[in-house]
C-alpha cells in the first residue's frame, strides 16, 4: 500500500479557467515521490471550495494557494521542518510582486508593503524581519499552510467571513494555544490587482471584511483596523465644518481642526521618504497619493461591513464545487 501524501495544496480557481498558473510550480516544489497531493477546488466562493477540498484532502498538512500564486521551490523543505514540532499549527509567509509585473503593480505592491498604508500586515507582502511566532496580522491564505487535523476540528473556514476567513480561524488556532509561525523566506509570488479600480475594490473588500470579522468575533487584535474607518470619519467632519461652518467658524477653530490632516500629510511624506529606499524615487512618487487613497476605501470598506447583513448560511443553498485531484 502507498504511503499517503504529507501535504495536499489546494488552489482555489474559478470554474472557466482553462490554465491554472499555480500548477506549474507547484509541480516542481522539491518534494520526494509519493508525498505531494494536488487538489484544484472550482468554484465562485473560495471558503466554501477550499473548505470541500480539505474534507477529502489526504494530506496531513494542507498547503493553500491562490490560482496565481508560484511557490518557491523550497517551500515544501521549509513546512518539514516547521511541522516537525507537534505545537505549530500554521506556517505562512509573504506574497511578493513579480519582478516582471508591469509598473503599475510595482506602484501597488509599494503601498501593500508599507508601514502607513497596512502596519504589521505589510509582512503580508514584504520579507520582513526573521522567523518568529505570528498571528493573524502577518499571514495570508493566498501562501498559507496548516495542520488538516486542526483546520477540521475548527470546522474549516467559515463561510460567511469570505475575505476574512483566515483571520477568524488564526485567532481560533491561538485561542488553543497553537502556533503560529511566519517566515520570511517561505515566499509565493503574485501579481497584484492590474488596474487601480481593481486595486481600490480590493481595499473596501478588505475592509469591509474586517469589519465583519470583528462584529463576529471581536478581538483587540483588531483595534488598530479601526483608524482608517474614523480617519474617514474626520475627513468628512472636516469637509462639513468648512462647507456649513463658512465665516461662523473662526480661523483658529478650522486651523486647529485642520492640525491632525497636516500630521497625516507629513506621515505621507515620511512614508514615500521610506519607501524611496527601497522601490526607488519614481516608484515611491507614485504610491505616494495611493497610501491615502488605501486608508480611504479600507475605512470605506469597514463602514459598510458595520452594517452588512452578515450571511449564515441557514437555508441558503451551497455554492456549488468542483474538486479536481491533479495526477504528478
Amino acid at each position: 500500500m502507498s504511503q499517503p501524501p504529507i501535504v495536499t495544496v489546494i488552489i482555489a480557481a474559478p470554474p472557466d479557467m482553462a490554465e491554472v498558473r499555480a500548477l506549474a510550480a507547484v509541480r516542481q516544489l522539491d518534494c520526494p515521490p509519493g508525498q505531494l497531493e494536488i487538489i484544484i477546488a472550482r468554484g465562485r466562493q473560495p471558503s466554501v471550495q477550499r473548505n470541500a477540498a480539505a474534507k477529502v484532502a489526504r494530506g496531513e498538512w494542507i498547503y493553500f494557494l491562490d490560482d496565481d500564486s508560484m511557490p518557491d521551490r523550497e517551500n515544501f523543505r521549509r513546512l518539514e521542518k516547521y511541522f516537525s514540532d507537534a505545537n505549530v499549527a500554521m506556517v505562512g509567509g509573504p506574497n511578493l510582486c513579480p519582478p516582471n509585473a508591469p509598473a503599475l503593480e510595482k506602484v501597488f505592491a509599494v503601498v501593500l508593503a508599507s508601514w502607513l498604508a497596512f502596519g504589521p500586515s505589510r509582512a503580508r507582502y514584504a520579507a520582513v524581519g526573521a522567523v518568529r511566532d505570528t498571528g493573524e496580522k502577518e499571514l495570508i491564505l493566498c501562501n498559507l499552510a496548516v495542520r488538516r487535523a486542526d483546520l477540521l476540528a475548527l470546522g474549516g473556514f467559515n463561510e460567511a467571513l469570505y475575505p476574512n476567513e483566515e483571520n477568524a480561524l488564526m485567532d481560533g488556532l491561538q485561542r488553543k494555544n497553537r502556533r503560529l509561525v511566519y517566515d520570511p523566506e517561505f515566499v509565493a509570488q503574485r501579481r497584484p490587482r492590474r488596474t487601480l479600480k481593481a486595486f481600490c475594490k480590493m481595499l473596501k473588500n478588505y475592509g469591509r471584511g474586517r469589519a465583519e470579522q470583528f462584529r463576529l468575533h471581536p478581538t483587540l487584535g483588531s483595534a488598530l483596523n479601526f483608524v482608517p474607518p474614523l480617519f474617514c470619519l474626520y475627513l468628512a467632519l472636516l469637509a462639513a465644518l468648512e462647507i456649513f461652518g463658512g465665516d461662523k467658524i473662526s480661523p483658529v477653530v478650522k486651523s486647529v481642526a485642520a492640525l491632525p490632516l497636516g500630521f497625516y500629510l507629513l506621515a505621507i511624506l515620511g512614508q514615500t521618504v521610506v519607501s524611496i529606499f527601497s522601490a526607488g524615487f519614481v516608484r515611491a512618487l507614485l504610491a505616494m497619493p495611493l497610501l491615502a487613497v488605501s486608508h480611504v476605501f479600507y475605512g470605506i470598506g469597514f463602514w459598510l461591513g458595520l452594517f452588512t447583513k452578515l450571511k449564515t448560511g441557514g437555508s441558503q443553498p451551497r455554492p456549488e464545487v468542483v474538486l479536481e485531484k491533479i495526477e504528478l
